[in-house]
């Protein structure tokens, strides 16, 4: 029995469009989103499958972007990749995930593999930034979008968000609660979180100073649970023997906000009876947790998206002038911040 295979003007036929419109839908080139889904829809009941390598060399592209982030188990990076496959995805194009390293080294090795021609942008996320990082990503033969710090000095497309301002978000809420010895559990400060962090907390207990009574700083290992669970260990033991006893804990991240709580339960207290605990990064991991975290939005999911957009406007014309994108913080108060919670 002899097998045909579908047709480009089968797809058409059975969309109900032109010819035109069904190569550009399934394309990703100047489609409407639901012209896209229609013909999506008519190439599955047909069994079409276009030739992606065919059409790569026509068109010198891979129709594949990078997304390169220093640890692909933060929760974090996964809702950013979920935004930027929500706009890439409709104009053909798939997300290849990859690591940086924790070293701006390590990430600048990483950019200048991009001269082998195997993705057609990337969008990174670099946990160290240096000259030579940055110099690597402006010689890139490919457009790249820094999510993190805003580098429009440096002609870099970029989305950041004021994480600084989110800490300072979370101290005013812990104190708004009632508390007055408040710890920070940081991540490493030569980071640009941590570092950005560290300047927000500093700040809001500058300015909020006047309603605190002790505070305490513990800078973890890295941002994970793991080494929040060590780090808060080293915070509730070093301020046991003082008083006003710690009653609240801002945390730089969900992962170290979890292992705070971990840690506290290990002391007999309780969240947030006991202690009040927040976090950032408004991750689904926080969202389900029990307690549920209250935490700072950084719209992990829109700078995704927004970062997905600078990238679509640069494979289109790699030569316009780099643009900034921020995303604001935003505040979402939980049980582990509200007295009742277990």
């Amino acid at each position: 029995m002899t097998s045909t295979r579908a047709t480009l003007l089968q797809v058409a036929e059975r969309a109900g469009v032109s010819l035109a419109s069904t190569s550009r839908a399934l394309h990703g080139t100047g489609a409407s989103r639901a012209m896209v889904e229609r013909v999506r829809a008519a190439a599955a009941e047909l069994g079409y499958s276009a030739d992606a390598i065919g059409r790569s060399l026509r068109m010198k592209k891979t129709f594949q972007i990078a997304f390169a982030v220093a640890d692909i188990g933060n929760p974090v990076y996964v809702e950013m990749m979920r935004g930027i496959h929500e706009v890439l995805a409709p104009h053909g194009y798939r997300v290849v995930v990859m690591t940086t390293g924790d070293t701006a080294a390590s990430a600048a090795e990483l950019v200048r593999s991009l001269n082998s021609g195997f993705v057609d942008g990337m969008v990174v996320i670099p946990l160290r930034t240096d000259d030579e990082l940055i110099a690597e990503i402006q010689r890139a033969p490919v457009p790249v979008v820094v999510i993190g710090r805003a580098l429009s000095e440096h002609g870099v497309s970029s989305v950041s968000t004021d994480s600084a301002a989110g800490i300072g978000q979370a101290v005013r809420h812990v104190l708004d609660r009632g508390r007055r010895r408040i710890g920070f559990l940081n991540g490493p400060l030569d980071t640009t979180p941590g570092a950005s962090r560290q300047r927000g907390f500093d700040a809001a207990i500058g300015a909020e100073g006047v309603h605190t009574e002790r505070v305490e700083t513990e800078i973890a290992g890295d941002f994970t649970v793991a080494e929040g669970i060590v780090a808060a260990r080293r915070l509730f033991d070093r301020a046991s023997g003082q008083a006003p006893r710690l009653d609240a804990v801002v945390a730089a991240n969900d992962l170290l906000a979890i292992g705070a709580i971990r840690a506290a339960r290990e002391l007999g207290l309780s969240v947030p009876g006991d202690v009040a605990v927040t976090g950032m990064d408004d991750t689904e991991l926080g969202r389900v947790f029990l307690p549920s975290l209250t935490s700072v939005s950084l719209g992990s999911a829109a700078r995704g998206r927004a970062a997905a957009e600078l990238m679509l406007g640069l494979t289109d014309d790699p030569d316009q002038q780099a643009r900034q994108i921020a995303v604001g913080p935003e505040l979402i108060v939980r049980e582990s911040t509200t007295d009742g919670a277990a």
